[in-house]
């Protein structure tokens, strides 16, 4: 039987001291990288995909009136970028380490600029949904590709450390500026804000074109279009239903989709046994440190970006705020994260990666208890500011924490050459639990148990996820 595949620092400390055959395992660049442009192009593309993803947060009252969406249908004005990479990351990461990172890198941003000026032109929910799903997918090739070529391009230690630290904080970074960008611009037309993320985003197409270099890893055999069309199905399945949740968990329609969900999972994993080039190999799932990156992404979504993308609107409409002034409340937060993301490097040696995620989600426990009683209240008095900023403060401390140990433990978790496929995996998990926890925190916000049942929610995800994480040391082998 195979046996669990080891931590990177593992395999490289027990590797030969001579050179290893050039195999196609091996052969991680096709040319020279140049390590301080890749890390600027894969930091400015996440920074853009993330101020794509975030943007609608704090204007979904207006996109809303403006497309006539209604009440039920909002969640797919937030859901649809993430159903996208949630259905596509693992798919993504694969292909890249197959067939080149730098080639899926471009088409992600590529695509991103097409689909992103297209939501622009949106007349209705439906075709809002559909460009937001294929900016989903573009935003799937970029991150998974991201880490990927940032293993090529730098050498494992302090040097990865760092540069993957940087790009873990520059997803904190987009998603400051998104409801930013969109709060100012959405004073004239809700629309400007993606035609001008359109146009930053090929603008980046045009820079990775002229500055990476190609990246891959190819195993041989055919792709594994078996298992990409079963795991595709699988989570738009059960995304699907979950959104729909919120209109009636008992309707026929929901528990059709989530028994699909279930047979699908079920295909994929039978296919994964039998494919020469898996999308994912199932032994890792055997591995304590690959565990660790799962969980961790699963739980920011369902406890973090959950609760948080649906803020501005508890916001706006429990406290009266304006869009712009929701943007920047949200900032307290999102800001906070960067900062922190930025010098979380620093723990590196002192704290593991699986401690870092722990504290991270205890912090955020403990600060959105704040938010108890202050989100329904009508007005925003002196206590109500202090409670709210105290709270978005030690959130965004916590989920610095988590951006900076998320892409860290996701590349350690698996080989070198899989790097890819560790990054989809990771961010698979963290935007199936974002869909997930988007839709129960707004199934949860909308039933009898309003703002305060939602942020306990989070509350009791946050604390299930420092449990788990703290469960899942890596058990020492016997000597």
């Amino acid at each position: 039987m195979a046996q669990p595949t080891r931590p990177l620092t593992q395999q490289l400390a027990q590797s030969p001291p001579h050179p290893p055959r050039r195999t196609a395992t091996a052969a991680l660049s096709t040319s020279s990288p140049r390590p301080t442009a890749t890390l600027a192009v894969t930091a400015l593309a996440t920074t853009v995909a993330l101020m794509n993803y975030t943007s609608p947060l704090t204007t979904v009252p207006d996109i809303s009136a403006a497309l006539a969406t209604r009440a039920s249908g909002q969640a797919w004005l937030i859901n649809g970028t993430p159903l996208g990479l949630a259905a596509f990351l693992l798919v993504v990461g694969s292909l890249a380490d197959d067939y080149g990172r730098r080639r899926l890198f471009l088409i992600g941003t590529l695509g991103l600029g097409v689909t992103t000026a297209a939501g622009a032109f949106a007349t209705s929910t439906l075709a809002f949904t559909l460009a937001r799903v294929a900016q989903g997918a573009a935003t799937a090739a970029i991150l998974a590709t991201s880490l990927g070529l940032l293993v090529g391009a730098f050498p494992m230690g302090a040097a990865r450390i760092r540069a993957t630290g940087i790009w873990g904080a520059f997803v904190s970074g987009g998603i400051a500026l998104g409801p930013l960008l969109a709060g100012s611009l959405g004073t004239v037309d809700w629309r400007l804000t993606y035609a001008v993320l359109g146009v930053a985003a090929l603008a980046t197409a045009g820079f990775a074109f002229r500055t990476l270099s190609e990246s891959r890893s190819p195993r041989g055999g055919r792709p594994d279009f078996a298992g990409t069309a079963a795991l595709g199905l699988a989570m738009t399945a059960l995304l699907t239903a979950l959104t729909l949740g919120r209109e009636g968990w008992l309707r026929a329609s929901v528990g059709l989709l989530l028994l699909a969900a279930l047979a699908l999972t079920a295909v994929f994993v039978v296919v994964e046994r039998r494919a020469a080039a898996p999308l994912i190999d199932l032994t890792l799932l055997r591995s304590r440190p690959f565990l660790t990156s799962l969980a961790g992404g699963l739980f920011t979504g369902l406890a973090v970006i959950g609760l948080f993308s649906y803020l501005p609107t508890l916001l706006q409409g429990g406290l009266g705020l304006s869009a712009m002034g929701t943007a920047w409340l949200f900032l307290l937060w999102s800001g906070t994260s960067f900062v922190v993301a930025l010098q979380a490097r620093r723990l590196t040696g002192k704290v593991s990666a699986r401690h870092q995620l722990a504290a991270g989600f205890a912090l955020h426990a403990v600060a959105v208890l704040a938010l108890l009683g202050t989100l329904d209240t009508g007005t925003a008095g002196p206590s109500v500011w202090l409670r709210l900023t105290v709270a978005l403060v030690v959130s965004g401390i916590g989920s610095g924490l988590l951006n900076a140990a998320l892409p860290r433990v996701a590349v350690e978790s698996v080989p070198a050459e899989r790097a890819a496929m560790g990054s989809g995996a990771n961010n698979t998990a963290r935007y199936l639990g974002s869909s997930a926890g988007v839709a129960l925190t707004i199934a949860v916000a909308t039933s009898g148990s309003g703002a305060d049942g939602a942020v306990l929610l989070s509350v009791a995800m946050a604390l299930v996820a420092t449990v788990g994480v703290m469960l899942l040391r890596e058990r020492r082998s016997p000597r």
